[in-house]
């Protein structure tokens, strides 16, 4: 593992003289009172030039150290002349107007949504993938940033004012494959924003700060960074050290500091609820929804202390933590716009500089909308190692909590069903930090089509029933169902977005006069003698690699090269058979259904939202990286700089070695197993020890597995 650079110092002037006698070859005579002052200030000299040791008497505050504006936890100020905007708590900004059936608040009929899903997001099992070739890194980089930006205002289930939406599910479906004992699936409708939603159309309420300004890592207040930096929890910023309390180079977990209770609060679903002290804490609350917003965080994390080990130790405390957080916010903006975006093969007009007209505020549009990319997300983590990086121990540890283990001469090859590794923050620790980031740069993603897999679309956050095995998403394991897109077009008519044609006219193209301008396909009549719940409508007929080359079913169903499908039915025919005309059509379902540009992950109309979101949230802010002479000043000061990828991110703070890792993680490359030297360290922690822990001092934590924390 390549470890942080250590600015050499200048050495102490007092030292200078007895140097030179040295080289002279003076016989010196030094009083004990001498030397005495020669170790003092050697030691001085060491301490400035390595960040350890006794402080400096006297301390560079913050302003001094890095003389600009520090930017908000909670994006206020940002816009100087119009400082609420982008800021946590404001209503998301409409780009089309409202449509609610009472024009105020009630929302639009339309085809039940589990019907809905069954006949146009469903993959049978199948598996189709990028056909440009995109890792997993892109859905998770994707889903990192919405993380950042993006929370809706909900109400508790047990909250009297919650309104709870009857989402029906039919059991007796033809096309159903799935049991659910409760017949609906659970909806509250978002909490609407002051005033609205009685005289005026109902607006919703965006809780993050509409700025890319690291919230995953650092959260919106002070109360929750105190608690997530090293030091005390006492209600005073200024007395916590400027590096993130990390425990064996991982998040920490709500217990660490002895009473979960008082940790701040982490969503808990599925596997966590038994047990919400395991839940690793940080800036989002929602960070335990799946492993790559753990590895994500806890990468950043590492590098927010690398960075700051890096810096004199003459600095503040809180003007190191300031310099790191910089860096790292740049970091995200600057992976976000020069490779995910890009990846995905999204063009932005040329950045001509900072303009404080520009009105940032996540549109309701793209949070509900445009980013509900779920599609792309793979059904299982892949984890390809060397014989050796686990023990045998290891091993039937991971099988026997659910991971399909496969070892061979070459290493081994395991699979992880993303329902089980959904809000299970122990499974992730135990699968390891570099074996789970070097498998989602390996893995192919799913391709960004009308299709969900069925971790998303039947069994997210379920728990197997009794002592259910072989239960990736088989319909046996499970008596409840979450569909998550058939949530999405719930979501969408909350919200009171409009419809797939009026909303391609707000982004200023053309509406689709027929099903079939929508998918690209010839015809949108069902075969005959079939109807809408007719089960062999949804019947595969053929399979397509990238270049046309036909593909097998037994492909299709694995980890093959399928990237295209025929079925029995075009998309264009159940489309229009659910919703009989273009202008009815929910916006996500036919935005799904386009077929993707060239050269572009996505089709006209999800391209063109993105396209605007992101040249809107780069423009209008005042700390962008590319207008931000902090970093100059950062660099030239203090000879820090940004990193340029995601790979060097994750080689710079984990035992992974450049050259078991591509150089632009964006994209799938088969390398060969990550070989046991990455895990980077010689005494694994006993299994479990990190979430029963109640200890709060860096020397009491269980041991690092694959990190050794940072000495401070």
């Amino acid at each position: 593992m390549t470890r942080p650079a250590v600015l050499t110092r200048p050495r102490d002037p007092r030292t200078e003289p007895l140097r030179r006698s040295r080289r002279r070859g003076t016989a010196l005579k030094l009083t004990a009172f001498a030397l005495v002052f020669l170790l003092a200030a050697a030691l001085a000299v060491i301490a400035e030039a390595g960040g350890r040791g006794n402080r400096p008497a006297r301390q560079v505050e913050l302003s001094r150290a890095l003389p600009f504006d520090i930017e908000s936890l909670d994006g206020t100020g940002n816009n100087e002349a119009e400082p609420d905007w982008g800021a946590a708590g404001q209503p998301y900004q409409r780009l089309a107007p409202a449509a609610y059936a009472d024009g105020i608040g009630a929302m639009q009929e339309g085809p039940d949504p589990r019907y809905v899903s069954n006949r146009v997001f469903a993959d049978d099992h199948v598996n189709l993938f990028s056909e440009r070739g995109l890792s997993q890194w892109n859905w998770a980089w994707g889903q990192f940033v919405v993380h950042n930006i993006a929370l809706r205002q909900t109400s508790a289930h047990d909250d009297p004012a919650a309104e709870a939406v009857t989402v029906p599910f039919d059991n007796a479906d033809p096309l159903e494959e799935f049991t659910n004992d409760a017949e609906t699936l659970p909806f509250l409708r978002s909490v609407p924003a002051e005033g609205t939603g009685v005289d005026s159309p109902r607006e919703q309420v965006d809780l993050l700060p509409s700025y890319l300004g690291g919230f995953e890592l650092y959260g919106g207040t002070e109360d929750r960074l105190e608690w997530l930096r090293d030091g005390e929890v006492n209600g005073d910023l200024a007395d916590n050290a400027a590096t993130f309390m990390l425990d064996g180079g991982y998040l920490p977990t709500a217990d660490l500091r002895g009473d979960a209770a008082a940790a701040p609060y982490m969503d808990a679903s599925g596997r966590l609820m038994a047990d919400p002290a395991a839940a690793m804490v940080t800036g989002d609350i929602r960070a335990n929804q799946s492993p790559s917003l753990l590895a994500l965080s806890t990468l950043f994390a590492r590098e927010h202390n690398r960075i700051v080990a890096e810096l004199p130790r003459r600095l503040t405390d809180e003007a190191r933590f300031e310099i790191a957080r910089r860096v790292v916010v740049a970091e995200i903006q600057r992976i976000t716009y020069e490779e995910f975006l890009p990846a995905l093969g999204v063009e932005l007009p040329d950045y001509e500089g900072y303009d404080p007209d520009t009105h940032v505020q996540v549109s309701n549009e793209f949070a509900t909308v445009a980013f509900r990319a779920h599609s792309m997300i793979h059904g299982d983590f892949l984890v390809d190692v060397a014989d050796g990086y686990y023990t045998d121990e290891e091993l039937e540890a991971l099988e026997a909590a659910g991971l399909e283990v496969e070892a061979g001469e070459d290493g081994v090859e395991a699979e992880a069903p993303a329902g089980l590794m959904f809000f299970n923050p122990d499974l992730f620790r135990d699968v390891g930090l570099e074996a789970f980031v070097h498998g989602m740069s390996v893995q192919t993603e799913y391709n960004n089509d009308e299709m969900v897999d069925n971790q998303l679309r039947s069994v997210l956050n379920q728990v197997p029933v009794g002592d259910a095995t072989d239960c990736l998403d088989s319909s046996e394991c499970f008596t409840m169902v979450t569909d998550l897109p058939a949530l999405d077009l719930v979501r969408a008519r909350d919200h009171g977005l409009p419809g797939y044609n009026a909303l391609r006219e707000a982004f200023g193209l053309e509406p689709a006069a027929s099903f079939t301008d929508i998918t690209g396909e010839d015809t949108e009549a069902l075969p005959e003698g079939l109807t809408i719940d007719s089960p062999e409508i949804m019947a595969f007929t053929a399979f397509s690699d990238v270049d046309g080359n036909p593909v097998t079913e037994e492909e299709a169903r694995g980890d093959g090269t399928a990237i295209t499908a025929e079925r029995a039915s075009t998309v264009a025919a159940r489309l229009a058979a659910l919703y009989g005309d273009t202008d009815s059509l929910d916006a996500i379902t036919g935005m799904m259904a386009e077929p993707h540009l060239p050269g572009s992950e996505f089709g006209e109309l999800q391209q063109a939202m993105w396209a605007a979101e992101f040249t809107m949230l780069r423009d209008g802010d005042r700390f962008f990286y590319r207008a931000d002479d902090a970093l100059d000043y950062i660099a030239d000061r203090y000879d820090v700089e940004p990193v340029a990828t995601l790979a060097e991110l994750i080689t710079g703070n984990t035992g992974i070695g450049a050259g078991d890792l591509q150089e632009n993680v964006f994209f799938a490359e088969e390398t060969a197993p990550l070989p046991a030297a990455a895990r980077d360290t010689e005494d694994p922690p006993a299994r479990g020890c990190h979430h029963r822990q109640a200890a709060a001092t860096t020397q009491d934590r269980c041991p690092g597995r694959r990190f050794r924390e940072p000495e401070r």
